[in-house]
């Protein structure tokens, strides 16, 4: 189970994606739950108990009530099973004179859980691999801001965009290793409890990081879409609505959030959301981003494909076009395409392959934007 929270907080680092509480969390707290209410019983029939037969009792998962010596209690697997597999599996008991018998057939063959989720050692080579991931583009992305910022020559709308595309790159990759180091310094952390300044900050950091990294993309893919369609004016006043679309909407979301949280529900790392409709403050923008970016990519293929007619090709821009042509299509992967797999999809629909899509795919996505459109950028001679 330890494995299982693992991998569904690292998977919340990109969030767009988990909007609900997580699975072994709601898990405890049910159990508390019943705990709570089966001794609550215990107590105020406390000065009904008897020498004779069995008394009411909590064994960790079911509470048994009380039974004459002889009878056989056939009880339900618990509710909190439901959370993981519908089932309607039966436990019994027998009530002898030296007390409860073991519950027969044991609960881990009774109620059945299918548990999808893959080993300690999976995980452990996820984050192996993102780690690497991650290392490698924030050193990458880090040397093609520096070159992008001393050749005066690579000063253009164009490579501007580009440069906040890799700082917003860059923070997520430092966010993922915070929240890392916050969230998973000790193995005895209670990630279900666990609430600290630090932690609360470090979810929120990585909230404001991944958004904005997706709403630099989405800057991007319009800045691509119009210039193929017409003459884009780069005037700086352009630039300042895109800073303000890629840095400031994404704060005024987290700030929205945040108060929500303070306010609403101040509870855990504020990582878990329990059917919370304040999340909706953060995921639906992610989301429409997503499926926006999705739309123009598709138009932009679509204005390439007519471009690229060689009955409408004017031999004065062939070469033109056929340049933006490979350079969009190389841009098209890097996009956040791939989240559109999942983007739609339950939060914890097939988790072992959201996590190899989202992190370890994900974790190089700026790896190779910095190769593709610094490293490899025609414009860029050492």
């Amino acid at each position: 189970m330890r494995s299982w929270t693992r991998g569904i907080l690292w998977l919340s680092s990109f969030t767009t994606v988990l909007s609900s509480l997580h699975p072994e969390c709601e898990y405890i707290f049910q159990l508390a739950r019943d705990e709570q209410r089966c001794l609550r019983e215990i107590t105020d029939l406390g000065n009904l108990s008897s020498s004779s037969g069995c008394l009411q009792v909590w064994d960790a998962v079911v509470c048994w009530p009380r039974a004459a010596v002889g009878e056989t209690v056939h009880l339900l697997c618990p509710a909190v099973f439901s959370l993981f597999k519908n089932n309607t599996g039966i436990v019994s008991r027998n009530c002898t004179a030296g007390g409860w018998s073991h519950p027969f057939p044991p609960y881990h063959e009774a109620c059945i859980v299918e548990d999808e989720i893959p080993e300690e050692s999976y995980f452990a080579t996820v984050k192996l691999i993102y780690t690497v991931g991650y290392g490698a583009s924030l050193l990458s992305l880090s040397v093609a801001v520096v070159i992008l910022l001393l050749f005066r020559r690579l000063h253009c709308a164009r490579n501007y965009i580009h440069m906040q595309l890799f700082f917003t790159f860059i923070l997520k990759s430092v966010a993922v290793f915070v929240k890392d180091a916050t969230l998973f310094s000790s193995e005895d952390t209670d990630h279900c409890t666990l609430s600290t300044a630090a932690c609360k900050a470090s979810v929120v950091f990585c909230h404001y990081c991944v958004m904005t990294n997706f709403f630099w993309l989405l800057v991007e893919a319009v800045y691509l879409n119009s210039l193929l369609v017409s003459d884009f004016p780069r005037s700086r006043r352009c630039l300042w609505s895109f800073a303000l679309l890629g840095w400031g909407f994404p704060l005024i979301c987290i700030i929205l959030w945040i108060c929500s949280r303070l306010y609403f529900e101040d509870t855990e790392c504020w990582d878990i959301n329990e059917d919370s409709p304040y999340w909706w403050i953060i995921k639906g923008p992610i989301v429409v981003s997503i499926g926006v970016n999705f739309l123009l990519f598709m138009n932009i293929i679509r204005i390439l494909v007519q471009k690229l007619d060689p009955r409408l090709i004017q031999f004065n821009n062939s070469a033109q076009y056929r340049r933006l042509t490979k350079s969009t299509l190389l841009l098209i992967p890097l996009f956040g395409t791939h989240y559109m797999v999942f983007n739609f999809l339950p939060d914890y629909f097939n988790v072992s392959l959201r996590l190899c899509i989202e992190l370890c795919l994900g974790s190089f996505q700026g790896l190779i934007v910095a190769v593709l459109y610094c490293f490899l950028n025609q414009e860029v001679c050492f």
